[in-house]
């Protein structure tokens, strides 16, 4: 919400201060505007929550190929030592062992950061989940306070209804985007 629709609401609140009717319009409209505020900064971070999440997974993702490609290198390694004749025979078993056992590490590595990379990208999923929500809830909040605003001009209560109708809407979404899991 920009500070010239904050000065026009205060307008609007101060005219209706004359007109006793009104009063719950104002009230109602005070509620909104910082339920808009409450749903925008929750929307702000949940953004910056996905952002981060992905990132972290993005991270995850290169580790898991930099653990990938340095258990092709040992097994290729392995392989090469396995079918070079060398005149250290003894040492080149220790080292096709050695390998191996690295080989079976570097397996268990890249499965685990698979693992959380996907588990990342599911929270990415999730935070973006909740993000849209949050976006919806607060244009529904808007327009309900832009239209209940339309009641002090015209002093007309079914303008009144219809912006607490998108209100409730844009709470309820807003609800949803928090019990998302």
């Amino acid at each position: 919400m920009e500070a010239n629709e904050v000065q026009e609401l205060e307008e609007h609140a101060e005219h209706a201060e004359h007109d006793r009717m009104m009063r719950p319009v104002a009230l109602t409209m005070t509620f909104l505007a910082v339920l808009v505020a409450v749903v925008t900064v929750l929307g702000h971070r949940t953004h910056t929550e996905a952002i981060l999440k992905q990132d972290q997974a993005t991270d995850m993702w290169g580790e898991y190929q930099a653990h990938k490609i340095r258990a092709n290198e040992t097994k290729l390694t392995s392989e090469l030592l396995s079918t070079v004749t060398l005149a250290n025979q003894d040492r080149a078993h220790e080292l096709i062992k050695g390998y191996a056992e690295e080989k079976d590490r570097k397996a268990e590595e890249t499965k685990e950061d698979m693992e959380k990379a996907k588990g990342l990208e599911e929270a990415v999923e999730l935070a973006e989940k909740k993000a849209d929500r949050f976006d919806f809830g607060e244009a529904l909040l808007e327009i309900g306070l832009v239209i209940t605003s339309i009641t002090l001009l015209t002093h007309k209560r079914i303008y009144w209804y219809v912006g607490m109708g998108f209100s409730v809407i844009g709470i309820v979404a807003a609800t949803l985007g928090v019990l998302l899991k």
